[in-house]
């Protein structure tokens, strides 16, 4: 007797904080019971036959409402019942996630000349992403890329880029972003509030997130994917170089365009493999 649901995302991961709820047809509460960790709610409370309605919650999702008939055995069994993001956006499953440097990417690009694009890519760093439980807009996200590891397929024009003239590798050897806030932007899109430290200075950044969804890999794991993409003017850190041509044309645009292509293990730190 009593009542057995399973709660899941759209993306089929327990919500292990859902309440479910049942009334009668007067609507009259007649059970509230919470899931456990695994999203599975097991009541014994006995039900008589008849119809009731079961409503189930969770901070950060939308309610989802259905109708159950309990039989003579007075038993009720809900099946699995699907939430959906508050707003229709969808992040992870809650918990620490660990970027995975191998299988993603962090590249800028400039404007060189005023008629073409320089792309660029570093090729060492490291991150987390911390999904808050309750209330996804607390989650969190910290990276650190090693500034000398800046890659544009050219060794002469590299070199320059280390020196004091751009990133001073020797000086400010780690570029830092810790993030301050999340808010929603539209589904699976997210504005990521925070701060990046880059040649000596701190300044608020925002990253526009795209959530792309989760998988199983190869190696027992879980993995989330992300792109995330922001602006950047040189100046507001520091770096004025620049050589004028003599059309007046900088040879170095002064924003960056940077795009991050990032793929996450769910843990707390990358698999042995």
């Amino acid at each position: 007797m009593g009542l057995t649901a399973r709660i899941r995302t759209r993306d089929g991961w327990a919500v292990s904080h859902a309440v479910v709820t049942v009334t009668d047809m007067t609507g009259t509460q007649v059970l509230r019971a919470e899931a456990d960790t695994e999203g599975a709610v097991r009541d014994t409370t006995a039900l008589a036959p008849g119809a009731y309605t079961v409503i189930v919650t969770a901070v950060g999702y939308a309610p989802a409402a259905s109708s159950a008939i309990v039989t003579a055995s007075g038993r009720a069994e809900v099946g699995t019942v699907t939430l959906a993001r508050q707003g229709g956006t969808e992040l992870p499953p809650p918990g620490p996630w660990t970027i995975d440097p191998a299988h993603s990417s962090v590249a800028a690009v400039a404007q060189h000349l005023g008629i073409s694009s320089v792309h660029g890519r570093f090729t060492e760093f490291a991150g987390t992403v911390d999904i808050a439980p309750d209330d996804v807009t607390k989650s969190r996200v910290e990276a650190v890329i090693r500034a000398a590891s800046v890659d544009t397929g050219n060794g002469m024009r590299d070199t320059h880029l280390r020196s004091a003239d751009f990133l001073d590798t020797e000086r400010y050897p780690e570029i830092t972003y810790r993030s301050t806030g999340v808010t929603e932007a539209g589904p699976d899109h997210w504005t990521v509030h925070g701060e990046l430290g880059l040649h000596g200075v701190v300044r608020p950044v925002d990253l526009d997130l795209a959530y792309l969804g989760t998988g199983a890999d190869p190696w027992g794991g879980t993995r989330a994917a992300f792109r995330a993409t922001t602006e950047l003017r040189r100046e507001d850190f520091a770096m004025n170089y620049n050589q004028v041509l003599q059309a007046g044309i900088a040879a170095i645009g002064t924003t960056l365009r940077v795009e991050l292509d990032i793929q996450a293990v769910q843990g707390e730190s990358l698999p042995a493999v």
